[in-house]
Formats: structure tokens, C-alpha cells, sequence
């Protein structure tokens, strides 16, 4: 499973909240994913990261 934060990003820091093993905000005020190939036992943090994004800018696949 992968995950990735696109452009459409604001900042709000959910994801990071919801799943701080994959996700963080950077200085630069929006969301990246930290690891890319999401660990078995944070799969369903990450998606859960990904349904609740207020603007959709994460896929986890």
C-alpha cells in the first residue's frame, strides 16, 4: 500500500492527527507522506487519513 499528499494540500493537519506514522506537515505548511509504503499496521489509519481529508488530497493504494 502507498500513500501520497498531492497539491491540493491546505494544511489542516487531519491526516497527520489521524495517522502520524505515514503523514506530517512540513515547514513549508502542507501535508507530505513520510513513508511512502504505508506499514501493515497503519494501513487502516491511512485510509481512514484519506476518507476524512477535507479537500481530497491523499491516496493511499
Amino acid at each position: 500500500m502507498k500513500a501520497s499528499v498531492n497539491e491540493d494540500c491546505i494544511g489542516c493537519g487531519l491526516c497527520e492527527g489521524t495517522c502520524p506514522d505515514v503523514f506530517s506537515v512540513g515547514d513549508d505548511g502542507v501535508a507530505h507522506a513520510i513513508e511512502e509504503d504505508v506499514p501493515e499496521d497503519a494501513e487502516d489509519s491511512a485510509q481512514e487519513a484519506a476518507e476524512n481529508c477535507p479537500v481530497s488530497a491523499i491516496t493511499v493504494e
